[in-house]
């Protein structure tokens, strides 16, 4: 047991519990899935011994899983590369729109003194 206080919050442990469910129920519809098409397959080829509908239904059920697991790494890849781009470009708009209120804050300061020195001038 660890001493100290753990790190992670309740809510952020449940959601990576959740997270980590989700994802076991999604992996597990996917093998279904594949050992489903893999059944159908080897049903249109009935000259096939049992030892063979095995190994192919195997053989399949792997191939079928490598294939969904690259497409979802390739999925996860471009989900990190756009969030990057789209955190820089926000970060770039955040700079610009902080550049314009500062601009436009000094224009209105410079107005000011200048109604005021104005003022004064003709008061005085």
């Amino acid at each position: 047991m660890r001493g100290g206080r753990d790190p992670l919050t309740d809510g952020e442990r449940d959601s990576g519990l959740a997270d980590e469910a989700e994802g076991f129920l999604l992996a597990r519809a996917h093998h279904d899935q594949a050992r489903r098409e893999a059944k159908d397959l080897c049903a249109r080829m009935p000259w096939l011994t049992t030892a063979q509908v095995e190994e192919l239904t195997g053989h399949y059920v792997r191939r079928r899983l490598d294939v969904t697991r690259d497409l979802l790494l390739a999925t996860v890849s471009r989900a990190g590369q756009l969030r990057q781009e789209y955190e820089a470009r926000y970060a770039s708009l955040r700079r610009a729109l902080l550049k314009r209120h500062a601009a436009g804050v000094c224009a209105v300061l410079v107005c000011l003194s200048g109604a005021y020195v104005l003022a004064r001038l003709l008061t005085g």
